[in-house]
């Protein structure tokens, strides 16, 4: 066998089996239910100094989600998640994340970022490239033509999938109460 045809055969092996597996990620995610997570982004190390836990350098890079309970939710530095990772804008403010929690995992994956202005009027996040017209969601350059990115807030509603409440009240269901 030529060495062509060999690396041909191990390439479609191993594209078919990393096809398959992302194939079968999406397909598990499809079945997750997508929920609403309310508090706010803080260091995993602040979090821990705010309950008396001492921790060393290796928490430094790692985010939580503190809910109002208390409860504190890390974040999988992700596609979505991963902005929380890199811009301190977005933490220590109060956040609606649209996320999942995989069964005995304890880490919150991010679909969605919600921030609230100085007014409390809630805005859609991401990063945009005002030469692309495209959306990110991290920081880095565009993935088009390279310029800088910046932060974008656009004042939008909940997604309707998600359970709503009574008109007078603002916080879904699903969501864990801030009281910040």
């Amino acid at each position: 066998m030529s060495r062509i045809a060999m690396l041909s055969l191990v390439a479609g092996w191993v594209c078919g089996g990393v096809l398959q597996a992302d194939d079968q990620d999406r397909a598990d995610s499809a079945k997750l239910k997508r929920e609403l997570f309310t508090g706010k982004v803080i260091p995993l190390r602040d979090a821990l100094k705010k309950r008396g836990v001492t921790s060393f350098s290796e928490f430094d890079k790692q985010v939580v989600l503190e809910t109002a309970e208390g409860e504190l939710i890390p974040l999988v530095s992700d596609w979505r998640g991963r902005a929380f990772f890199q811009d301190d804008r977005l933490r220590k403010r109060k956040v609606e994340l649209v996320g999942y929690r995989r069964p005995g995992v304890p880490y919150l994956q991010v679909l969605m970022v919600f921030t609230f202005d100085d007014k409390n009027v809630r805005q859609y996040t991401d990063y945009w490239c005002d030469i692309c017209s495209i959306p990110m969601y991290e920081i880095k350059p565009c993935d088009c033509c390279q310029a800088d990115i910046r932060l974008r807030f656009q004042p939008r509603d909940l997604p309707s999938y998600l359970d709503r409440l009574p008109e007078n009240d603002k916080t879904p269901p699903n969501s864990k109460r801030i009281s910040h």
